[in-house]
């Protein structure tokens, strides 16, 4: 026996619980998920699994509403990575410097990554409601002949206002990634490209976005996905509505299994969301390459 041995054995003895619960929670759930796309079963899993084939793939592809979901997915991945991307990184620019009293601004920016999802929602909800704090503020500028306006009532302006939330609540953890980069540069850089000429915000475009492009990927790519699998906010502010307007994916998946009660077909359309955030995973592996966050 090697003298390596005593310690594999250790470290997987350490690793075991952990690897138990993995899959127990997640490895066989998404597996059996993976074997009832391809049958027909409702919510009792008691019953027989009837194997159809690819009957629930073809549906999936004949399906309006899927198609229309996904366009709604996408357009929430747009309306998201974008300010996503650009705020955190504008705000880790701000708030990377040697300033009194920095650190409390830190902390203000990442506090709403800490509120939970719920919280921040029915905060949401008070706020876009007709008669809730920013129609009254509003109607106080403009008088009575002001309008209020349905924010999460109008099919037009229901998805904005929901991304906006996720904006609002993911800004702090993007900044912490993109702080974290901007600490790791070394100031010599700047100060060479300051007797280049390269000064005020041509330095960033110069020295700062080049060496940040890793975690801009990262970034992209996580906030990417995260978009893509959205649900509490729909779920909590809209269910879907109006009209379908802000149904995603995720709470298609949900709608499905559990207000239609088609499991079989919920597995598919999870099986087919799985593969978007699987490719989305590998644009991240693909474009970072071997460079890392370096």
């Amino acid at each position: 026996m090697s003298a390596s041995a005593p310690r594999t054995a250790t470290a997987w003895g350490f690793l075991a619980p952990a690897l138990v619960l993995l899959g127990v929670s997640v490895l066989i759930p998404a597996l059996m998920a993976l074997v009832m796309a391809f049958t027909r079963s409702g919510l009792d899993v008691s019953e027989p699994l009837h194997f159809i084939g690819l009957a629930n793939f073809r549906r999936l592809l004949a399906d309006p509403m899927m198609l229309r979901v996904s366009l709604t997915t996408g357009a929430y991945l747009v309306g998201i990575v974008p300010p996503i991307v650009l705020g955190a990184l504008a705000l880790a620019v701000l708030v990377n410097r040697q300033l009194p009293g920095m650190h409390w601004f830190r902390g203000a920016f990442y506090t709403p990554v800490l509120v939970s999802i719920v919280v921040a929602a029915i905060a949401f909800r008070w706020l876009y409601a007709e008669n809730g704090l920013i129609n009254g503020w509003l109607v106080t500028l403009l008088g009575d002949r002001f309008t209020p306006i349905a924010f999460l009532s109008s099919p037009q302006l229901a998805l904005p206002a929901v991304m906006l939330v996720t904006l609002w609540k993911g800004l702090g953890y993007y900044m912490v990634i993109f702080l974290a980069g901007l600490q790791g540069i070394a100031p010599e850089l700047y100060e060479a490209a300051a007797l280049d000429g390269s000064d005020g915000w041509r330095r960033h475009l110069d020295i700062t976005l080049p060496l940040l492009r890793p975690y801009v990927t990262l970034v992209a790519v996580i906030s990417a996905i995260a978009a893509t699998k959205v649900f509490e906010e729909v779920f909590l502010m809209t269910q879907g509505g109006p009209a379908d307007a802000t149904r995603t994916l995720v709470y298609y998946v949900y709608d499905q299994a559990f207000a239609e009660l088609e499991i079989s077909y919920a597995c598919t359309v999870g099986l087919a969301l799985f593969l978007g955030v699987l490719l989305l995973s590998l644009v991240r592996v693909l474009v970072a390459g071997d460079r890392g966050l370096t």
